[in-house]
């Protein structure tokens, strides 16, 4: 994506599978295996950038979809961003010490899911603004302002009571994404989220500062094997997340609301 981000018209689309058996959801106790299928789309237009990606993910039977059933919770998590290079409109680049560009992002991400104790149906819009820094591949940080809201309809008090969509308070979020080649074969790819606390929450229990980041190294196996570079590929991937959705240990019990979790991953480029 960052390599060929500065040309006048490029595209990108991955379809992808990761898994893993040490997922966590706030207030479960339970180590949950999931598969997450997705979509990614990332391309360039004259005045800036495009990035959309849907993530369907499946759980097995420790994250249930519904009271007295077997079979795992599915949700669909939908981000699109937006970035307009303010060097490209007014067309004279922007660039400082170790920046190349300076842009502005919109986007949003909505999500729902069909688990038991919440049933999130989250709404998110962000806008702010972004750096482009200078290094091989690329490496964008973002400070993003968030407004956010849900319509949970969980099967146990208190979500259960609540009715309505219910808007935190607007927040901010440090965000960074990366594409660092390492070798003609390997790359170190992935992605930050810092959250500040959004107030308190749908049945006034105080949020947390959140921290997501989600890195992984890929291997190129059709260039290896002399197809097509970044065609196929496979790779490891970890993901830290702590305070997960805001949930701190004072609101869950310190039970499930940080996640440590391995995974495999595949994609394949088209």
């Amino acid at each position: 994506m960052g390599a060929t981000a500065q040309a006048a018209e490029w595209s990108d689309t991955a379809l992808s599978w990761r898994a893993g058996n040490d997922y966590r959801e706030p207030f479960n106790p339970d180590d949950i295996k999931k598969n997450i299928f997705a979509i990614t789309h990332a391309s360039g237009y004259k005045y800036g950038s495009n990035f959309v990606n849907l993530d369907f993910l499946m759980s097995d039977s420790k994250d249930p979809g519904a009271l007295g059933k077997t079979s795992g919770a599915q949700e669909a998590y939908l981000v699109y961003r937006n970035t307009i290079d303010i060097g490209k409109v007014r067309g004279s680049d922007i660039k400082f010490g170790p920046v190349r560009g300076v842009g502005v992002t919109l986007g949003f991400d909505v999500n729902t899911k069909n688990d038991v104790g919440y049933n999130s149906r989250k709404r998110m819009l962000v806008a702010g603004p972004t750096l482009m820094w200078d290094v091989p591949g690329f490496f964008n940080t973002s400070l993003l302002l968030l407004r956010e809201s849900n319509a949970p309809s969980g099967a146990f008090p208190p979500i259960s009571q609540v009715t309505g969509r219910y808007t935190y308070k607007t927040h901010a979020m440090l965000t960074g994404a990366w594409g660092i080649p390492l070798s003609p074969l390997f790359s170190f790819e992935g992605f930050f989220n810092l959250i500040d606390s959004k107030g308190n929450d749908e049945v006034g229990r105080k949020t947390a500062v959140e921290t997501n980041i989600d890195m992984q190294v890929m291997f190129d196996v059709g260039a290896a094997l002399g197809s097509a570079k970044n065609t196929f590929r496979v790779g490891l991937e970890y993901q830290y997340w702590k305070n997960k959705f805001g949930n701190s240990p004072a609101t869950t019990g310190n039970v499930g609301q940080t996640a440590k979790t391995p995974m495999i991953r595949a994609e394949y480029h088209f």
